[in-house]
Parts: structure tokens; sequence; C-alpha cells
């Protein structure tokens, strides 16, 4: 426990020399961003959508259309709350994952008014060959994806958290979604949301190279009444389709995995990212 609590006061003390800046410290490498999605097809991805098996894409729900990977409903006659996840083949632990997305033409017949131009980004997920069939949304933290509705604000790149809980100075955050502090994002207009992930440690939301949100420790729902539920050190990615079609023109991922056990490196290799505004271009 000491050793751990010990990591994790470096890991935090570190991330916060990474945004303050720290001239002592040599640069780093440029890290490399993997494509997770190739732009051409779904190969490394599985979807699971509610009421079907594992692996099956119900109604050609998720596909890939002039180099964007979709979530589409032509096929669908009505939403009947089939909630879908398109998984990546990998879990990780360590990394800065980034998605640039829009929202595009109707709701689906039969979506929830919550889901209107709503999206999100699962990390941390559990393995979707363990889910039940009728089972919604994984038990995951979830970056939620939203599109503004011409009237008033919409935050995007908020915090949902199916199954699972966070803590913020100090205090342990049951509610279900918190807000950022993004702007609104009306229309068909690309957005860049980028995710820090440090294991159980640390997470932070960044918007078009703003950062909009930031918190500790995720973990799953506490079980025979504990408060503190057990800390998510990794986990799937997935994106969702919950009722409104969306376009994904990027999904990339820095792992940074080979940095975790070494919190100065970790701290260098954060500065030279966060260094760098990346903006969604139209």
């Amino acid at each position: 426990m000491y050793k751990y609590a010990k990591l994790t006061g470096l890991l935090l003390a570190g991330l916060l020399l990474a945004f303050t800046g720290d001239s002592n410290i040599a640069p780093a490498a440029d890290p490399k961003w993997e494509q997770l999605f190739n732009g051409k097809d779904l190969k490394g991805w599985t979807p699971k959508i509610r009421y079907h098996e594992y692996a099956e894409n119900w109604k050609n729900t998720f596909r890939v259309e002039n180099g964007l990977l979709q979530n589409r409903y032509d096929q669908y006659e009505k939403f009947d709350e089939t909630y879908g996840h398109l998984f990546y083949k990998k879990a990780y632990s360590h990394y800065l994952l980034a998605a640039e997305y829009r929202f595009v033409g109707d709701q689906v017949k039969g979506g929830p008014g919550w889901a209107f131009r709503n999206n999100g980004i699962m990390f941390h997920g559990q393995d979707p060959q363990t889910m039940k069939k009728d089972q919604d949304f994984p038990n995951s933290m979830e970056a939620q994806l939203l599109g503004g509705t011409g009237k008033g604000n919409r935050s995007t790149a908020n915090l949902c958290t199916p199954g699972t809980q966070f803590e913020r100075d100090g205090k342990i955050i049951t509610q279900h979604c918190t807000d950022s502090k993004s702007k609104t994002f009306d229309g068909d207009q690309w957005v860049r949301v980028e995710l820090l992930v440090l294991a159980d440690s640390l997470v932070v939301h960044y918007v078009n190279g703003e950062e909009v949100m930031r918190y500790e420790k995720p973990q799953t729902d506490p079980a025979r009444g504990e408060k503190q539920g057990a800390f998510l050190k990794s986990g799937t990615i997935s994106i969702q389709s919950e009722s409104h079609p969306t376009d994904f023109r990027k999904i990339e991922i820095i792992d940074l995995e080979k940095y975790a056990k070494d919190p100065q490196k970790l701290k260098t290799v954060v500065d030279k990212l966060m260094s760098q505004k990346r903006v969604a271009v139209q």
C-alpha cells in the first residue's frame, strides 16, 4: 500500500509539473501516434450490440465509408434501446487517446431525447465477451461526446460512469454524469477530444487542445456497503452507437506504458505532448 501511494503521488506530482513546465528537464523525443482506425475498414474492432451476440454487427450499425468510421441507422425501423459499442482489440493502461468526431443527420426513430447528438468514448472498460446479451453499456469510464442543440450551452467531453465512480479533490463522486467546462459545438463541425489516462491515478480530458476536466482514481462501483470500489488500472476502449449518426475520421493513441514505472520520464513525455495544441481542422 505504501509503495502504491508513493508511486501515485509521484505520478500526480509529475503531471502537475508537466502543465506548469520545468526548464531543468531535457526535451524528450517526439512520441508517435498509433492509428487505431486505419481509414479503410473495421480491422481490429468488434461490435457488441444490445440483445445481440458479440461480434454481430446488427443492421450494419458500424461501417466505414469514404474513409470515415460511422455508426448509422438507415436499416433500423426504430431504435428499441439497442445501444451498441465497437471495441478495439487491445486493452490499455497508460496512454493519450484522441478521437476526431462529428454528428450528422437526424436521430433514428425511437432514440431517447438525452441521446440526441450523443456518443461516447468508453475507456477502462470491461471485456465485451463478458457482457450479458441484454447489457446496455459496458462497465467503464465514459468521455461523453455531445453536440449542441442550437439553443443554449451543451458541453462535450463530459464524464459518465456506467458501473464505475471516481474521486476528485479527495472526494468520491458517485453521480452518473459530470459536465466538463468545454464550450458548445453546434452543427456538424469536427471536434477533437483527447484523454490522458494514467492507470488508476489521473485522467485529464481535453477538447481542441484545451483542458476541460481532470479527476483521480477511476474505480468500480463499490460492493458490500463499501464507499470505495476497486481501482481501474486498465481496460478496453470502445465507441458508442446511442441512436444519433456519428462520424469518426481519426482514432489514435500514444501508449505510455513503457514510462509507467518512471514518473520523471513520464513527466517529460507528457510535457512534450501537451505543449502542442491539437485542434480539429474543419
